[in-house]
């Protein structure tokens, strides 16, 4: 009986496409704006979190400058940091498994007939493990090398690319490139990153530390700190420790505030995807309500059905036909409009996400749990808003029915 009811139901659709179809569409229109919205906010999420991880794995960042907030800022008459800084932090902090000191200036780079302004930074081998930095071709920096500030350098894949062309990583090695009044010897060259929270990771020049400092920037001064955490180790602890050390090397009396601040890269990550997850859970609640509308939008349509086919209701009841055999071939009619605008929805979404997704340049995330659960929300919006029109129709006088014109 029930499949009886329900080829019924289909035939009713099928007689009458054009108004199914405008009926399913607020459905159609409701799913693919819940899952597109999802599925891109989670990519979005993706992606953020990606950017924060290419800048160190477990990463805390110490810049110098008042603490944030009450007037502070880095002002001037703020101490820099040291190299011996780095090195007592390495030394003397348990669960550090870096420390590199980092100084920084932009200056315009010249080789092959070609120039390139791009970011130079200084800094020691630790560099590379703080940031989660690969070598593509060559090697790092020798002992003697940062310590004598020798003129070697390793490139970022933008800056070779622009001055010495060629493939992905296979041109430049053992070149000379010219940076400001010095030369030097190209070592290395790095592993493409691509995008970061700053700008384009691969358009640097890698230096030693003394090289920088010597003879571009003629600063001894360091930017800012790079501490690389051991796997598991707890960040709290690990920062508490790392905040009394500067602390005292800073000679900042009790009651003093701190001088430097400290970014830690996990917490950054973890508040960016819960904020994500907020945004995209309201988004998708948002484009939900275009459900309850597309709902609304399937009782009117079964009300104008049921008022149409009266004297169909009523020639049913009349040769027997059950209340609940009448409820139960409306109530599937819905659903079957409902689900099939779903179905047509989760196509739409699934290729509008995709697309969009390309375009904004995120990760695609496709999600099975909101595809299921957005399927089934739009199947039950047919039940809720079938029902009335649904017990509507079993509820006829037959007699009343058949009179009906």
């Amino acid at each position: 009986m029930l499949y009886s009811v329900f080829m019924l139901a289909l035939r009713s659709v099928q007689r009458n496409l054009l108004r199914s179809f405008l009926t399913m569409l607020g459905i159609v229109i409701g799913v693919s704006a819940v899952i597109t919205m999802v599925t891109l906010g989670n990519g979005a999420t993706m992606s953020i979190g990606a950017k924060i991880s290419g800048l160190g794995t477990n990463l805390l960042m110490v810049t110098p400058g008042q603490r944030h907030g009450g007037g502070g800022g880095g002002g001037g008459g703020v101490p820099q940091f040291t190299e011996a800084d780095a090195v007592s932090i390495a030394a003397e902090i348990g669960g550090v498994a870096a420390a590199a000191p980092v100084a920084r200036t932009t200056a315009t780079v010249v080789a092959n007939g070609r120039n390139w302004s791009t970011s130079v930074v200084g800094s020691t081998n630790d560099w590379f493990e703080t940031g989660n930095w690969v070598l593509a071709s060559g090697r790092v920096f020798a002992d003697d090398e940062q310590l004598g500030g020798a003129a070697v350098c390793i490139l970022g894949e933008t800056v070779r690319r622009e001055i010495f062309g060629g493939t992905l990583g296979k041109t430049g090695l053992g070149q000379s490139l010219r940076i400001k009044k010095f030369s030097c010897e190209v070592v290395g060259i790095l592993v493409a990153k691509g995008q970061g929270g700053n700008g384009d990771q691969d358009d640097t020049v890698l230096l030693p530390l003394n090289t920088l400092q010597r003879r571009v920037t003629g600063s001894r001064k360091v930017s800012m700190l790079m501490v690389s955490m051991q796997e598991g180790s707890d960040s709290k602890p690990l920062k508490a420790s790392l905040t009394q050390l500067l602390r005292e090397r800073r000679k900042i009396s009790e009651g003093e505030d701190d001088n430097f601040n400290i970014f830690d890269t996990q917490q950054l990550a973890e508040t960016l995807s819960s904020t994500m997850g907020v945004l995209t859970s309201l988004l998708g609640a948002v484009a939900a309500v275009s459900l309850l509308v597309g709902g609304i939008g399937i009782m009117n349509i079964m009300l104008v059905s049921v008022t149409e086919r009266t004297r169909e209701i009523g020639l049913r009841l009349a040769i027997g036909a059950l209340e609940h055999e009448v409820l139960l071939q409306f109530l599937i009619e819905s659903v079957v409009l409902s689900a099939l605008g779903g179905l047509v929805g989760i196509l739409i979404a699934t290729v509008a996400s995709y697309l969009l997704a390309i375009y904004m340049d995120v990760p695609y995330a496709f999600d099975v749990q909101i595809n299921v659960l957005s399927f089934v929300f739009s199947a039950g919006i047919g039940v809720v808003f079938g029902y009335f029109p649904a017990q509507r129709a079993a509820r006829m006088d037959p007699i009343e029915a058949l009179r009906h014109e």
